[in-house]
């Protein structure tokens, strides 16, 4: 299985949270985590934001990344939406 959590964060505080499974193992790893930013998207009714390389890094390094203003082209009334990976079967 292959969770993710994704966190929608204010001033400090948790404003809304979501756990996406995604089940299918045909899937890569790559495309399991754009589906679920996807769907953490589609239910926080959020437009997808932009990887940027320093998101792209974190998430390599560290299976989490924060998605700051700057990810989004539309404006946001959050700090940073925070993308966490809590579970990978290899």
């Amino acid at each position: 299985m292959f969770r993710i959590w994704g966190k929608i964060m204010k001033d400090n505080r948790l404003v809304k949270d979501t756990v996406i499974c995604i089940e299918d193992d045909t899937m890569s790893r790559t495309k399991k985590v754009y589906q679920a930013l996807e769907q953490i998207c589609y239910e926080f009714d959020l437009a997808k934001p932009i990887w940027l390389d320093t998101n792209k890094e974190d998430f390599i390094r560290h299976a989490r990344t924060k998605f700051t203003k700057d990810s989004f082209v539309e404006e946001t009334d959050f700090d940073y939406l925070d993308f966490q990976l809590i579970e990978e079967d290899y």
